[in-house]
């Protein structure tokens, strides 16, 4: 008997449905082996060696393992293809016993079809312990970190609070965001366009140029300016410069890497990244279509946009049946990745013949919603290009009757017809067409009236989960496997919380832990430093490099100013003195911090330890009991939602903050949700116009 061990017990019973009686199929629920919960486990004064042991979640699995391992002929790590699956594999060997007794086989896939098991099985390797080495170092970095890091912030600013290497780095962006939006001033500008009439149709066009020069975007910035501007073209003659037409063409995207999924996700579909990367999950190690549980994609936890050849040509087979041959393009995408042991292909469909709406009944909406995605966007990719029919029209006017500085302006009118939608049928995209008329250069137009409008510019929106994946990225922070759990560590640490437009925005301990470490410890939170250690995993990952130089060259700097700061650095005294008394005993409350902010508790501890939250008032009247104010709550997930301030007395509570004006059709408050004012009642469906316009 072969034992085949993989992670997750419903990728086991996907596997065990394409092999005979000769294998057992068995789930090890995960990692077997970690870094023990109540002590660092790492000798840093012996290379760093860790001490691993098994979870008390994780020791049934193992005794069950054990037990087939026992009588099997073979071993065979099938986990992840990933460092996190190689660790996994490695780990699992370990705790088996079984290197030593066994043949120990290794095999990996990207996707799982039988096609992919059986040419996996055909050729087995063994464990990679470059990749072991990788993920041991970054487990190894982080509990360093995060060890001693954790104990200097509860010392010096509040119990409860923690430290992670890539976390950290994380929360800086979203601090320093914040406070670019607090110093932001807002700059005038102005546009002017001109309704212009030809012979056959009205049409826009906008000013652009003054003279020779281009106008640039807050080149007009009084209405001082625009009234001279307004003036100037008084009486002025509009006349058709030149007209350029063109041949342009839209070109699909390259298939999903786990980042753009989880931009994706959240930008369409409203899903955290946690949650996109379990739904994926879900896709890629099987669902039941009715014969059996099929692998619908491939695997999530990449950054390759590398796609097989086989996928290509079943993509053009798919394609040319179901839209034409004008319809298909190979094309090769090129990945920015250099790991190619990691990165094997982009997340795609495992059969593309296998339409969204062909099996629906068996997904359940999420499911659906995550597969239609990755289904579209791969398509996509291997369609012919979108065309489109562009003109560019300039009009110049003729101030010569003027008695001013006499200045030619330049207008500006662009048009855009599609003529072949291409990848456009399954992956639509936003695009304006626009008709402009029939004109002819030197042609006069009449003009109808001038537009003028007042514009400012805005400050830089708050991080929400996509922007930050996709910055994240971008800086060379973090990998494919580490995206989601940022995400959820940071708001889960108190740290950050989202707006009521669901974006990131620090919580006041979130910003004084990140200026605490941006001061003291400027390296564990620099970008440009955590990419680079980013970069020696993966030349530890490549056999570039060994693992334990990289630890010491990181570590013995980072222990020394530890030290020293803990001589140096005074507690932060962050109490604030109330006029509140303590029910239970009488004494004077005071607020303090901790690991989710403020919150008032009893100078009397430990005698007494009564607390209690701090709730910020937003002014707005209970609309339920009429003596209350509504305030913004945390749940006991920490999510922000808010309610009357006489609980328990009144139970009255809204997920989203009030505005404190009543919906005009059923009187109801109005509530802010996604830049658009809206009725609390869900059955009233009251949408007011978006701020801002």
């Amino acid at each position: 008997m072969k034992l085949v061990v993989v992670e997750s017990p419903t990728k086991a019973k996907t596997i065990q449905r394409f092999l005979g009686k000769d294998y057992r199929v068995m789930s090890s629920f995960g990692h077997v082996r970690d870094l023990p919960k109540t002590k660092l486990g790492v000798d840093v004064e012996h290379d760093f060696t860790p001490t691993y042991v098994i979870p008390t979640k994780s020791k049934k699995a193992v005794t069950e393992l054990k037990k087939s391992a026992s009588k099997a002929d073979v071993l065979i790590m099938a986990t992840d293809e990933d460092r996190e699956g190689e660790a996994i594999a490695w780990h699992l060997l370990q705790a088996l016993g079984g290197e030593e007794q066994k043949e120990v086989q290794r095999i990996v896939f990207h996707e799982i079809t039988n096609n992919a098991i059986e040419e996996a099985l055909a050729h087995p390797r063994e464990i990679d312990m470059n990749l072991v080495d990788a993920q041991q170092a970054r487990r190894i970095l982080d509990r360093l970190v995060g060890y001693n890091l954790s104990p200097f912030l509860w010392k010096k600013v509040a119990k409860g609070l923690s430290a992670g290497r890539v976390q950290s780095v994380a929360v800086r962006l979203v601090a320093e965001r914040e406070r670019e939006i607090e110093k932001f001033i807002p700059e005038e500008y102005w546009t002017i366009e001109a309704l212009l009439q030809s012979q056959t149709t009205e049409f826009l066009a906008q000013l652009i140029k003054i003279g020779e020069n281009t106008i640039p975007k807050l080149g007009i910035n009084t209405e001082k300016e625009t009234d001279k501007i307004i003036k100037d073209l008084e009486g002025a003659e509009y006349k058709i410069e030149s007209i350029e037409k063109k041949a342009t063409q839209k070109h699909p995207f390259a298939p999903y890497t786990t980042s753009t999924l989880q931009q994706d996700a959240w930008r369409r579909l409203h899903m955290s990244a946690k949650f996109t990367m379990r739904i994926a999950q879900q896709l890629y190690e099987g669902t039941n279509l009715g014969e059996g549980a099929v692998g619908l994609i491939t695997y999530m936890r990449t950054d390759s946009v590398h796609v097989a050849s086989s996928a290509q040509t079943a993509a053009q087979k798919f394609i040319e049946h179901e839209y034409g041959k004008d319809y298909h393009a190979s094309r090769i995408f090129k990945t920015k990745s250099r790991l190619a042991q990691e990165a094997h292909e982009a997340i795609r469909p495992t059969d593309p013949r296998r339409t969204p709406e062909s099996i629906k009944e068996y997904l359940d909406a999420r499911q659906y919603k995550l597969y239609d995605i990755v289904w579209r966007r791969f398509v996509a990719s291997q369609m012919s290009s979108a065309r489109f029919d562009s003109t560019t029209i300039e009009i110049e006017t003729d101030n010569s009757k003027q008695t001013t500085d006499n200045k030619n302006y330049t207008f500006r009118a662009t048009g855009q017809i599609m003529k072949f939608d291409g990848f456009l049928k399954v992956y639509p995209i936003k695009f304006e067409e626009t008709m402009l008329p029939d004109l002819k250069e030197g042609e006069i137009l009449d003009l109808q009236k001038l537009i003028p409008e007042q514009h400012f510019t805005k400050p830089p929106p708050r991080y929400s989960e996509a922007t930050l994946v996709k910055t994240l990225e971008k800086e060379g922070v973090g990998r494919p496997s580490t995206y989601a759990p940022i995400m959820s560590t940071i708001q889960d640490r108190g740290y950050v919380e989202k707006d009521e437009q669901k974006r990131f925005r620090p919580t006041e301990i979130g910003t004084l832990v990140n200026d605490m470490l941006v001061e003291h410890f400027p390296k564990i939170v620099d970008i440009a430093f955590t990419a680079h250690m980013e970069e020696d995993l993966d030349n530890i990952a490549e056999g570039k490099t060994e693992w334990v130089p990289v630890i010491k060259t990181f570590y013995d700097p980072f222990k020394k100013n530890l030290e020293q700061k803990y001589e140096n650095v005074e507690k932060k005294d962050l109490t604030e003195e109330t006029e509140e008394v303590c029910e239970k005993c009488g004494k004077p409350m005071i607020i303090k911090y901790g690991r989710f902010g403020k919150f008032m508790a009893c100078t009397g501890f430990p005698d007494c330890k009564n607390t209690k939250s701090l709730e910020k008032s937003t002014d707005v009247p209970c609309p339920k009991c009429g003596k209350g104010k509504i305030s913004e709550k945390k749940s006991k997930r920490k999510r922000t939602f808010y309610g009357c301030n006489q609980w328990p007395k009144c139970d009255f509570a809204l997920w989203s903050r009030p505005t404190g004006e009543k919906c005009p059709e059923c009187g109801s408050l109005l509530v802010e949700e996604r830049n658009q004012n809206k009725c609390s009642d869900k059955t009233c469906g009251f949408i007011a116009e978006p701020r801002g316009t």
